[in-house]
């Protein structure tokens, strides 16, 4: 039996956003009379949309946000390793959903901090590869080549790379980096150019430069 599988999402009320949120934040509640449109939330049109979304977004549904964006989702998936309860998975789903990656997987434990994500991982699907053999497996069969990212010796620069438009982008746990696993099996791994005193920066922020990196090589205009 596969272990591979989608994650279930935890199930959050409308408009519910981390404790501390400005009340500031977004919009109040809708002037009547209200707009008759399936994917608004009436939860939400009546007491106000206090949630980190595009402008377009308001009032919206979940499902109905989540639709919207799988019509246009990039053809990129995201995967990170997550062999020690890797604090930056949160930020990696928080920059996939702002870069509208089709997918994140997470390989290895199940379990991970979500607090990062900032209930960007409602509207991300989100999958589970207990090994490194699973996601590579999963891979193969949508015809997706993994890209390594890590600063090891013989990496391609990110900064010249040709990144394949249907890809899989893999992360490695902050410290240790890419498994074996993941390097072996990649089609290429790419490093990150940096010009300081350190040696690494962490998954999070590697992730959001990588899909950027993607971004300016194939995605158009940010839609209205």
């Amino acid at each position: 039996m596969s272990t591979e599988g989608q994650i279930d999402e935890q199930a959050a009320e409308p408009g519910e956003e981390p404790a501390g949120a400005s009340e500031r934040v977004g919009v109040g509640p809708h002037p009547e009379p209200w707009p008759d449109d399936p994917r608004m939330d009436l939860h939400l049109l009546a007491e106000g949309d206090r949630r980190n979304v595009a402008d377009r977004y308001r009032y919206w549904t979940v499902g109905a946000i989540v639709e919207d964006l799988d019509e246009r989702r990039h053809p990129f998936h995201v995967a990170i390793e997550n062999w020690e309860h890797d604090l930056n998975i949160g930020t990696v789903v928080r920059n996939a959903n702002a870069f509208l990656a089709a997918g994140v997987h997470v390989v290895g434990r199940r379990r991970w901090n979500r607090r990062g994500a900032m209930v960007t991982d409602r509207y991300q699907h989100l999958f589970h590869h207990a090994t490194v053999e699973d996601l590579v497996s999963w891979a193969d069969a949508e015809g997706l080549p993994l890209v390594g990212i890590d600063n090891l010796p013989g990496a391609a620069p990110l900064e010249t790379a040709d990144l394949p438009e249907r890809c899989v982008l893999v992360f490695g746990q902050e410290g240790p980096g890419l498994s074996a696993a993941v390097r072996e099996a990649a089609l290429v791994v790419c490093s990150i150019a940096q010009y300081g005193s350190t040696r690494s920066i962490n998954a999070g922020v590697a992730s959001g430069i990588a899909m950027h990196a993607w971004i300016r090589c194939h995605a158009g205009p940010v839609p209205d």
